[in-house]
């Protein structure tokens, strides 16, 4: 069995929660595209990969029966040109793959979805147009988050879900009616998942935020008419 050089930082053995209705493990990547203020995971932008594919495929063997999923996150993946080589040895051994993803490589995405090669998406939707290149850094267009869009609401084989994270110091009620208004135009079916920032773990985050003064107000946003809204972390 052989792999292929892919920058992986990490490996998450075993999780319930990151895969819907999957037992899964967690690949993490090196390396994004993007620099949001609120990331949790920055040593994935500064470091490189240190995990060979290697390994991941012989514990991906041993975990067999234990295991159904493989979640490929970071970072992000789908910067990487051999990421289907990947996926297909991943397959191959009997694992259903989730894809994490920031939407901007939806050459890649056209790519796996017309193979086939997934089985989930995780579609991060960073922030509405006017707000998109100085939360994210500016090296990504929102068009490539457009596209990514298209993509995933004009097919119907693979599931996904759309998600949205908030510090109320960087996106208010009105950029997820925003963002909201936009999937409704689009005409998306499934549900936004508005995930609260939480610093409560003591982490450091890439733009080094404070904690937040207020929690998002969902009173204020819009009903959807065609999706629905879900709410993380705001316990």
């Amino acid at each position: 069995m052989h792999g292929v050089p892919l920058p992986i930082f990490a490996l998450t053995p075993f999780t319930l929660l990151d895969f819907p209705q999957r037992i899964a493990c967690i690949v993490w990547f090196s390396g994004c595209n993007m620099r949001c203020a609120y990331c949790h995971n920055p040593r994935l932008l500064r470091e490189k990969g240190r995990i060979d594919t290697e390994q991941v495929l012989r514990f991906l063997e041993k975990r067999r029966g234990l295991l159904d999923g493989v979640v490929l996150s970071g970072g992000e993946a789908s910067l990487y040109p051999d990421l289907p080589v990947f996926i297909r040895q991943i397959r191959a051994l009997g694992y259903a793959v989730k894809l994490d993803t920031n939407g901007s490589r939806p050459t890649m995405l056209r790519a796996l979805l017309g193979e086939g090669l997934l089985d989930y998406v995780a579609l991060d939707y960073k922030a509405p147009a006017y707000k998109f290149a100085p939360l994210t850094g500016g090296k990504v267009r929102f068009d490539a988050l457009d596209q990514s869009l298209k993509l995933l609401i004009a097919q119907n084989a693979t599931p996904f879900e759309i998600r949205t994270t908030v510090h109320t110091d960087v996106m208010d009620e009105g950029d997820i009616n925003a963002i909201i208004a936009d999937l409704e135009q689009r005409g998306y079916r499934g549900a936004l998942h508005i995930q609260n920032f939480r610093d409560d773990d003591g982490r450091e985050t890439l733009g080094n935020l404070p904690p937040q003064t207020r929690v998002l107000n969902a009173e204020i946003l819009k009903t959807p008419v065609h999706f629905s809204l879900a709410f993380r972390n705001f316990s």
